[in-house]
This record gives C-alpha cells, sequence and structure tokens, in this order.
C-alpha cells in the first residue's frame, strides 16, 4: 500500500508525516519515541489501515523530516502543541498511538484538551518510569548525536550494542533512515539541541518525564486508553503500570512477551494484534453504533 506525504505547519516548524488508506475512514496517528522516526510505524500503519483505518505516521520535531526549532524549543509543551496541530488538522478526532516522547506528548495534549481524540494508546511510556531506563535511552541518544559515526557499520555497531536482544542485520540499508550524510560522516536525523539540552526550553523539557504533570493529566483522562509494555521494558516496570492502571482505572493494560522498549519493533506481529483488538472493540464498535442510530 502506497502513502501520501502530508505537511502540517505548527509554531516555529513543519510536521511532515505519510498517510495511508481512505482519508474518510476513521483516523489513527501514530507518534514515535525520541530518537525514531514516522518510519517506525509503517508496517501497523499499512496493516490497520487494510483494516479500514485513515493512519497517519508523522516526525516529531526535531526528527526525521519534520523541521528543527531554530530556537531549541522541544518541551513538553511544544511537542503536545504540535500533536494538536496535526489532530485538528485531521477531519474527525483520531486514535492516539504515542510510544515513549510521543505517548508522554499525546498524553500531555490530551491533558489540554480532552475532545481532541477518541482513544489513547500508550506504548512502553506512563508518568511513571524507571530512571535507570530513562537514562539509558538518553546514554544512547547523546554519545554520538554531535560528532556523528565514520560510516554505516560504525552506527550499526552503536545500535547492535543498545540493543544487544536484537540480531545486528547484515544489510545496514535500513539505517539511511535514521542517519544523515554531512562532510564524509554520518549524523542522526535528530537535531542534537534535542537531546544534549542546547536552547531556551529547559524547563518545559524537563517535564516530558515530570509525573507530577503527566499523572494530572493521566487523571483526567475520560477516552478509551490502552497501555502496552514491553515484557523486558526497562524503562517502565510491571509497578509503574499497576500505579498507571490505579490512577486511570477504565485503562486497558497488555504485556508483550519478550518485547523491551521498542515494543512494535521487538514484536511488531504481537503488538499490532493487540492494537487491533483494543481499536474493534472500544472504537470502531462505538462508531459502528453511533452511525446505526443516525441512520
Amino acid at each position: 500500500m502506497s502513502s501520501t506525504r502530508v505537511s502540517v505547519p505548527s509554531g516555529d516548524v513543519t510536521i511532515i508525516g505519510d498517510r495511508f488508506g481512505d482519508p474518510a475512514d476513521p483516523p489513527i496517528l501514530f507518534l514515535h519515541g525520541g530518537g525514531q522516526t514516522r518510519h517506525s510505524w509503517a508496517n501497523s500503519a499499512r496493516r490497520l489501515a487494510e483494516a479500514g483505518w485513515s493512519t497517519l505516521t508523522v516526525d516529531l520535531r526535531g526528527h526525521g523530516e519534520s523541521g528543527w526549532s531554530r530556537g531549541g524549543e522541544y518541551g513538553l509543551n511544544r511537542f503536545a502543541a504540535d500533536i494538536t496541530a496535526v489532530a485538528q488538522w485531521l477531519p474527525e478526532p483520531p486514535v492516539l498511538v504515542g510510544a515513549s516522547l510521543g505517548g508522554n506528548a499525546a498524553l500531555s495534549a490530551l491533558g489540554d484538551n480532552a475532545e481532541l481524540a477518541r482513544a489513547l494508546v500508550l506504548v512502553d511510556v506512563s508518568p511513571f518510569i524507571q530512571s535507570s531506563g530513562r537514562d539509558r535511552v538518553r546514554a544512547f541518544m547523546a554519545a554520538n548525536a554531535e560528532t556523528g559515526f565514520a560510516s554505516l557499520e560504525e552506527a550499526g555497531d552503536a545500535v547492535a550494542e543498545y540493543q544487544p536482544h536484537r540480531k545486528r542485520p547484515k544489510n545496514l540499508d535500513g539505517l539511511r533512515k535514521n542517519l544523515r550524510e554531512r562532510d564524509g560522516r554520518w549524523y542522526w536525523h535528530w537535531d542534537p539541541a534535542f537531546i544534549t539540552g542546547l536552547g531556551s526550553d529547559a524547563v518545559q523539557r524537563d517535564r516530558i518525564l515530570d509525573p507530577v504533570h503527566l499523572g494530572a493529566a493521566a487523571a483526567s483522562l475520560r477516552v478509551p486508553t490502552l497501555l502496552i509494555r514491553g515484557g523486558e521494558s526497562d524503562v517502565i516496570s510491571a509497578e509503574d503500570s499497576a500505579r498507571f492502571l490505579h490512577v486511570v482505572p477504565h485503562a486497558e493494560f497488555a504485556s508483550v512477551g519478550g518485547a523491551h522498549h521498542m515494543v512494535a519493533g521487538d514484536d511488531n506481529a504481537v503488538f499490532e494484534d493487540v492494537l487491533a483488538d483494543f481499536l474493534d472493540r472500544r472504537v470502531r464498535s462505538r462508531l459502528d453504533l453511533f452511525a446505526a442510530v443516525a441512520d
């Protein structure tokens, strides 16, 4: 299935995305984690588009092909504002599916506007996480953010060290979507200011992982909500999940056994089955009911 490239202006940047399926179908907006791109959701977006959803994957600000903020504005408020801009650009409220950074930004956006989305799916993230797992992610992203790599092989070595549970691919062409070649070296696609703390938005950036702010947003949720945890995740523990479910008692929970923090990448088939089941039961069934009443 082919996609259509879209662009949505938001504040000081333009958000770039890929749209799959019939635009008249109910929309799902996929939001990647820090350091990822919209391409991490491509398989899931295609499968759900084939099942009758209109899916949109986007690059967050400072990532992929979306714009870099000249003022280094990478705080939670800006990511949430971008999500709001894209969600309101769509013809009707979408389901928000967010991993890691994308999930917390979606949660914050819904906390500010309860009517923004039909449902929320958080993938291995919640207001409550493990600092050790968070620090491991940050360390990986910061390690070569400004110096880059001498070759794709060197970048591949770094990824393999960061994700030892995954088999290192022999063909590294897939890394090209996450790297940019400049002056003979390869650099990650994201703006170094996002991870190194440069710019003027330090206070809001710290709120990206603020359990008080995000916990309040979670407590205000009224839409159908699903938390998906990687069974081997070092970012969100079973106790963190239980705490979230206490704050959001109507939320559902699923654990993808064997998956780590990058749940969709570690076991995409199981992840997609869990997501599709939730969407059919908690979102499509309501849409079908509303349509029947309207007729």
